[in-house]
């Protein structure tokens, strides 16, 4: 799904995790994008993002889909910007931890090259409660 506009961003990303195709993934970032797991793993160039990612689609998160919601988009001019967006990852039984879901903010710099927009980086926070370290849903009231 090429991204003719910052806002298709999400989806595209959503689209390429659940069908779990990293050739398509890949597409979606410029050759030199940075990529920041939410363990706080950086890589660098499309190459490594796809190889951080192809492991992890092979074995426990084959079977996992996501469900992004765009934030906001910050216009850095004509070919650049800045979107947020929440990320709700539900992993299925190939996960070692069993089925369970995980929300994530991410935060990605985006430029338009040819017409058509890449992610340039990405980072991907885990929510968290900062007494516990627990991981939290956004939706769950129990942890605001």
């Amino acid at each position: 799904m090429p991204m003719l506009r910052p806002e298709d961003a999400p989806e595209a990303f959503q689209s390429a995790w659940n069908v779990h195709d990293m050739e398509s993934f890949g597409k979606l970032f410029a050759d030199n994008a940075t990529f920041v797991n939410r363990f706080g793993h950086y890589v660098r160039g499309v190459h490594e993002i796809v190889a951080l990612h192809r492991p992890i689609h092979e074995t426990i998160y084959r079977d996992s889909t996501l469900k992004n919601e765009l934030i906001d988009v910050v216009p850095l001019g004509d070919d650049a910007a800045i979107i947020h967006f929440w990320s709700r990852l539900t992993t299925g039984p190939a996960h070692p931890a069993g089925a369970h879901k995980i929300d994530t903010l991410i935060l990605a710099v985006l430029a338009r090259r040819d017409g058509v927009w890449r992610f340039q980086a990405v980072e991907n926070v885990t929510l968290t409660n900062p007494r516990t370290g627990e991981i939290v849903l956004r939706d769950d009231p129990t942890h605001r």
